[in-house]
């Protein structure tokens, strides 16, 4: 799937949420956070292991998900947490491995994949964050009414200021 193309579908939306387990729980703040960043939308990652205490209740066709899904030692875990949030009619995203048919199928054909390259389990949250930040990019730039300029997002302090007394 084009990653501009899902910004172009996501464009209106008020939420996104960011499911990640393991070292992907990380890609996923970081990914939330860039979204919030670039393109002004409320995101949030979620830890997978906790859907269950919180998050879940806000899965409807509505809300997208985002799910972070690539082979590491919790996929297991993570076709399960595909599988609760498809039986909930959860608008889903995966990100997952190039050519990984269980995740297709498990996703079901309404999901939109962005497929990554496998690599090193230890280096995989590294590469599976370069979607996310695309799609806060194409986010930004879909919504000019929110963002003027993508370069300059408002409210952005680049560093931190410190008032002597």
């Amino acid at each position: 799937a084009s990653i501009a193309k899902l910004a172009e579908k996501l464009k209106d939306e008020h939420s996104l949420l960011i499911f990640g387990r393991g070292p992907n729980y990380a890609t996923a703040i970081e990914g939330a956070l860039k979204v919030k960043e670039v393109s002004l939308m409320h995101s949030e990652g979620v830890l997978a292991g906790e859907m269950k205490h919180g998050p879940l209740a806000l899965v409807d066709e509505h809300m997208p998900i985002v799910v972070i899904a690539t082979p590491d030692s919790l996929y297991g875990k993570m076709i399960s947490v595909i599988e609760q949030l498809r039986a909930r009619g959860a608008n889903l995203i995966v990100i997952c491995s190039e050519d990984d048919e269980e995740i297709a199928r498990v996703s079901g054909p309404d999901a939109v994949l962005l497929p990554v390259p496998s690599v090193s389990e230890y280096v995989q949250p590294i590469v599976n964050i370069v979607p996310l930040q695309l799609l806060s990019y194409h986010l930004a730039v879909k919504r000019p009414h929110k963002v003027a300029d993508v370069d300059r997002p408002p409210n952005l302090a680049k560093s931190v200021t410190v008032l002597e007394e």
